[in-house]
């Protein structure tokens, strides 16, 4: 039963009431979408749409949908596509992100990622002064906590695996391995590139000891995470996965910002770039407060005794 409710925003985010919701009526606004997953697009048709419906802007009345989809190799035909068709706005998802932002600083970009500073997207998260804004999911930062809640419910586990991506590896790594040391525990990382490099990095981590896994925060294994999750049970792997819902999929715990939340805050920041804000004067959003779900089955198929402290600690617990 979840027991904390997500609150969005910083402070000065702007809303609008829908009093003044009223657009000019031959004006249809287009919205493209560059993602790497069909998930990540049916997520934002379930959830942003509508809310962008409430705020006034309706797919086929006086919104247009432009939706792409393909793996990184094909997102920057699909920008180049996206920007060819001149959009108000473009959303961009994951590994979208970076892409997305330096296809174009003229096209706004609402984003769901991180690092929008540090990749130079933004001056700062309150007053980001280009054309980028959106939310920021705090993967890196949130994995440190990922890793201490995976060891309060098996703290008997000294010697940890950590599943990351290839692209980004040296960031995951530093910050991964500050952790594991503050911890006291040894830490063994294993970078992927592709879903065909699962199954190596998993017979790896049993040749190597392997006793628990953190999977790092990043969208390919948010798509994987069922897979993923299905080879950490046959690796007998005690796992903590990046969002609550990927302990539906067989993680034993997810642990990160409520997701339609996030996407709600992005239909905000898109209704005010329609109505005329500039991205730049619109802030980066963050989360301030987190699910943290409990796989019960999955502590039983590893036979695992989860102390009582961390499940009174949990907002859902699958049983």
């Amino acid at each position: 039963m979840w027991r904390r409710k997500f609150i969005a925003g910083l402070a000065g985010a702007v809303a609008f009431p829908l009093a003044v919701c009223a657009q000019t009526p031959k004006r249809v606004y287009r919205l493209g979408h560059l993602a790497h997953s069909s998930d990540f697009e049916a997520a934002t048709r379930q959830i942003i749409l509508p809310e962008l419906a409430r705020l006034g802007f309706v797919e086929g009345r006086n919104l247009v949908f432009d939706a792409r989809v393909g793996e990184p190799d094909a997102l920057p035909d699909l920008m180049r596509e996206l920007l060819a068709a001149r959009p108000d706005a473009i959303v961009a998802i994951g590994p979208a992100t970076a892409l997305a932002g330096a296809a174009t600083r003229n096209v706004p970009i609402v984003v769901l990622g991180s690092e929008l500073v540090e990749l130079g997207f933004a001056a700062s998260y309150a007053q980001p002064r280009g054309n980028v804004t959106g939310v920021v999911i705090l993967g890196r930062e949130l994995d440190a906590k990922r890793l201490s809640l995976l060891l309060e419910a098996v703290p008997d586990r000294l010697r940890v695996a950590a599943l990351i991506p290839q692209a980004g590896r040296e960031g995951f790594d530093v910050s991964l391995r500050e952790a594991a040391a503050g911890l006291g525990v040894e830490l063994l990382v294993f970078a992927v590139a592709t879903p065909s490099d699962y199954a190596a990095a998993f017979e790896a981590m049993r040749a190597q000891g392997a006793q628990a896994l953190i999977i790092a925060a990043a969208a390919q294994f948010f798509r994987d995470g069922r897979k993923l999750a299905g080879l950490a049970l046959e690796a007998r792997l005690p796992t903590v996965c990046e969002w609550a819902e990927m302990a539906h999929a067989g993680c034993l715990i997810g642990y990160g910002p409520n997701r339609a939340a996030l996407r709600k805050r992005m239909a905000d920041q898109i209704a005010q770039i329609f109505r005329g804000v500039a991205p730049g004067d619109i802030p980066i959003e963050r989360p301030t407060a987190f699910e943290f779900a409990l796989n019960l089955r999955i502590a039983k198929s590893l036979d695992l005794i989860v102390p009582s402290a961390v499940l009174a600690r949990a907002d859902e617990v699958i049983e």
